[in-house]
């Protein structure tokens, strides 16, 4: 283990210092499965859908700006998107296995490429899930907000708007947060099941419509099939990579599952493929009712079923939607605590959130800072283009955690896998490089913010992560 200078790294499978209470080990593969169906499919099946599929849309209610144009091509951009996803989680499902911990990518950094390396990844990864959460959460609102008025409960739009907006907060959107905050400090057992009731609910959703629209496809719709070429293919597959954003997330429940080695590799892969063909499914059945174009809506699924004349089926998907997200929402925010748990375990953040509640073996401090933060974002911020980190953070994460199988394997060549990346190391090597397309597809506004969080998250690493980091103590 090298103990000096930005690359030191820490032991395979080391304690856990000041966390003086294990986590519980309660979760089988049926959880991590649905852990990851929950936070893959939500606003990717429910809006992207339609508007990655329309000409020059812009999707605005999870957070996500960008311009793109696919047409029926959608099925090819999700098969695109799917296939990187997969290169990626075949990596993290061999390193989940092999290292484990609640880290995730984070915890597979620190293992093989060094402690500066495992900072910024880390510094992503709450990036990744702190502003997935907070945009999710502003769609979630509008969903709610749309079920409230029909049920004659409006709210004033000064509760449904932060200030940016001209109102005063965007109430719905906080107090899921906040409501998500409590359920996660009660146990992750209770959360995996509220998790499980939410997943069957939009399964179902998404089921009804698939038994209903099979029967309304018309073929003309399909023609011309790639009206914007591979460009537009590979645009739409820059956006709607925003959709497969959360099956990384099981990695982070390592300390937590009964026999991670066998039952981590098998919630990653089982859920992403799983979610791969339900999105070409529904993509390919949206597009083939109605013409692309007039997918360019919010709910375009519900809107498709009420085009159609089912309104109680419209009914149904947006209930699904509203589980949908909440399920997301849920998962994310699950890995974002575990993320910050394991960096304050290893000294890079403060200890005092390293500390674990001893009735619930949950990290309560984490959850409820984690929480209040988020709510005020969703609440007050207008997430806008803002999201748009989300998707560059997943890739760099993406990126890092292919590099690490390959370093690994020439590092530590002896260290036994359970799982092993198949025809390594091109599988690897195949996923950072489809991760550096589509970074590249993003507007170069969005490598500047990124860039700017990454530049926050140097000058405190330097000030205070470098010192404090538990091998810097060990090593003076």
């Amino acid at each position: 283990m090298r103990t000096s200078g930005l690359l030191r790294t820490k032991a395979i499978n080391a304690d856990h210092g000041a966390c003086d209470i294990a986590l519980k080990r309660v979760l089988g593969p049926v959880d991590l499965t649905l852990l990851g169906i929950g936070a893959i499919i939500g606003a990717g099946i429910f809006v992207l859908t339609g508007v990655a599929a329309a000409t020059q849309a812009i999707f605005v209610l999870t957070g996500v700006a960008a311009a793109t144009q696919a047409g029926p091509a959608i099925i090819l951009s999700y098969l695109v998107a799917g296939t990187a996803c997969a290169f990626s989680a075949l990596a993290y499902a061999e390193l989940a296995a092999a290292i484990g911990g609640c880290g995730s990518a984070y915890g597979y950094s620190y293992a093989g490429l060094g402690e500066i390396i495992a900072w910024i990844i880390g510094w992503d990864l709450i990036l990744e899930y702190g502003v997935a959460t907070s945009a999710v959460a502003i769609g979630w609102s509008g969903y709610m907000s749309n079920a409230l008025a029909a049920a004659g409960l409006a709210l004033p739009d000064a509760l449904q708007k932060g200030p940016w907006e001209g109102g005063l907060i965007n109430l719905p959107a906080a107090l899921i947060v906040l409501t998500l905050a409590l359920l996660l400090s009660v146990g992750v057992r209770e959360s995996v099941r509220v998790n499980g009731v939410m997943v069957f609910i939009k399964l179902s959703a998404i089921a009804v419509f698939i038994a209903v629209a099979v029967f309304h496809v018309e073929l003309a719709n399909w023609s011309p099939f790639m009206p914007f070429g591979w460009e537009g293919v590979m645009g739409g597959a820059a956006l709607i990579f925003f959709a497969y954003i959360g099956f990384d997330a099981v990695s982070t429940a390592a300390e937590e599952a009964r026999n991670p080695q066998r039952d981590l590799p098998i919630g990653i892969l089982v859920s992403l493929a799983v979610c791969t063909l339900i999105y070409i499914l529904v993509a390919g059945l949206l597009t083939g009712v109605v013409a692309y174009p007039s997918l360019n809506v919010g709910s375009p699924v519900a809107d498709v079923m009420l085009r159609l004349g089912y309104p109680w089926a419209a009914g149904v998907i947006a209930a699904g939607a509203i589980a949908g997200l909440t399920t997301v929402m849920l998962v994310l925010y699950y890995g974002l605590t575990r993320v910050f748990l394991a960096m304050s375990r290893d000294g890079l953040l403060p200890p005092a959130f390293a500390r674990l509640n001893p009735r619930t073996a949950t990290p309560v401090r984490v959850i409820l800072a984690a929480g209040v933060a988020m709510a005020s974002i969703a609440g007050f911020t207008p997430i806008g283009t803002v999201a748009e980190l989300v998707n560059i953070g997943t890739l760099a994460a993406f990126f890092l955690v292919c590099l690490g199988v390959v370093f690994l394997r020439c590092t530590h060549p002896d260290l036994p896998r359970p799982f092993r990346t198949p025809f390594s190391p091109l599988i690897p090597l195949l996923g950072a490089a489809c991760c550096l397309y589509l970074a590249a597809q993003l507007p170069a506004m969005t490598w500047l913010r990124f860039g700017s969080w990454l530049a926050l998250g140097l000058v405190i690493y330097f000030a205070y992560s470098r010192r404090h980091s538990t091998l810097a103590t060990a090593s003076a």
